[in-house]
């Protein structure tokens, strides 16, 4: 099989070459393809259709996924370090345990992901589609989350100290239990959302509208609450 050209061949097919290091594989299609433990690291896979395909364990560092559809992909444990997401539909998706440490995710659809301790430290997720995720124990400490959609995500015990999250949308958000020491939450609509027993401390919530919102046991120890909306006009 010559690099360089388009992969395309019957759902369900296995791929027999583990490495595909940097290959050209923009546009191609890949969906149910067994990939389990592959080398794609900088691959090239823009606008490739990756539905349903079996990456468990594979590494994706620094690969080009812009538009990418990983729609119902199993992604358990694999290593998406700085790789390039944005845009790309990873809803549904089984990420649990995944590697993306400074994984650039802009506008990523990963709504009802599954993302239970994945490794988003420092991720770039600014108006990123979340809602319904699952990121429970998941570390999200110093991501950039402005402007993302978390309504109705799971995030019980998940380590978000130091995040960014202005003007995020964490509707009915589970936050208990959650690290949120030193987070930007300014402008945040935390409407119905239950943050009984998590770590505020020297959170920004200027602004943040926290109506029907479950403070009980939270440390809020430093937290700035000036222009907090607890009450519906």
């Amino acid at each position: 099989m010559e690099w360089g050209v388009w992969l395309r061949y019957e759902p369900g097919e296995s791929v027999r070459v583990a490495v595909l290091h940097g290959a050209q594989l923009q546009g191609a299609y890949l969906r149910e393809a067994q990939l389990q433990g592959a080398d794609l690291s900088d691959a090239q896979l823009q606008g490739a259709d990756l539905r349903e395909a079996q990456l468990e364990g594979a590494d994706l560092s620094d690969a080009q996924l812009q538009g990418a559809v990983l729609r119902d992909a199993q992604l358990q444990g694999a290593a998406l370090r700085r790789a390039q997401l944005q845009g790309a539909n990873l809803c549904e998706a089984q990420l649990e345990g995944a590697y993306l440490h400074e994984a650039q995710l802009q506008g990523a659809m990963l709504d009802k992901a599954q993302l239970e301790g994945a490794d988003l430290r420092d991720a770039q997720l600014q108006g990123a589609y979340l809602s319904f995720a699952q990121l429970e124990g998941a570390y999200l400490c110093v991501a950039q989350l402005q402007g993302a959609n978390l309504g109705m995500a799971q995030l019980q015990g998940a380590d978000l100290s130091e995040a960014q999250l202005e003007g995020a949308r964490l509707y009915k958000a589970q936050l208990e239990g959650a690290n949120l020491g030193g987070a930007d939450l300014h402008g945040a609509d935390l409407t119905g959302a239950n943050l009984g027993g998590a770590d505020l401390k020297n959170a920004d919530l200027r602004g943040a509208v926290l109506i029907g919102v479950n403070l009980k046991t939270a440390d809020l120890e430093g937290a700035d609450l000036r222009g907090a909306k607890f009450e519906r006009a």
